[in-house]
């Protein structure tokens, strides 16, 4: 397997393993030479080793969301960049947060994980914003879901 196979295998396991247990997919907006993967779910259905190694809080009233951005290289690859991601998260009644970002790097693979306070099913609007490194282009992303904590 060549290196940037293996880095692109790298950062789909990365998501995999955040997401362990979850059901939930991530899903993938598409910006040409970029892609910007996510996915968003409760916390508590984290695995506590796997909430442990990623210092993330396990509850019924916290959610997760992971970002990760790849670029296509020349030989039509896309490979983990990092960047900066911020964003904002809305419920019903239009309140806002700001989602707290923080990086990490598992070799040659990049993501971002921000935790947020949820109702159970409550109607939730994300606003997220990634700048990917060596590049002035912003990828906007907004997207709406109801979370559920199935292990109540």
């Amino acid at each position: 397997m060549s290196h940037s196979a293996r880095v692109l295998l790298n950062t789909f396991t990365a998501l995999i393993l955040i997401t362990m247990a979850t059901g939930i997919s991530a899903e993938t907006a598409d910006f040409g030479e970029y892609r910007v993967n996510y996915n968003i779910f409760s916390s508590s259905f984290l695995q506590p080793d796997v909430a442990e190694k990623y210092n993330l809080k396990r509850s019924r009233s916290i959610g997760v969301i992971n970002v990760s951005v790849l670029k296509e290289g020349e030989d039509g690859v896309y490979r983990s960049v990092g960047g900066q991601i911020e964003g904002q998260v809305f419920n019903d009644l239009q309140q806002s947060s700001y989602l707290g970002f923080r990086r990490v790097t598992e070799g040659d693979v990049v993501y971002y994980l921000a935790q947020f306070s949820y109702s159970n099913g409550e109607l939730l609007t994300f606003q997220i914003t990634a700048n990917p490194q060596g590049s002035d282009r912003e990828l906007p992303i907004r997207v709406t879901q109801t979370l559920f904590d199935e292990r109540q």
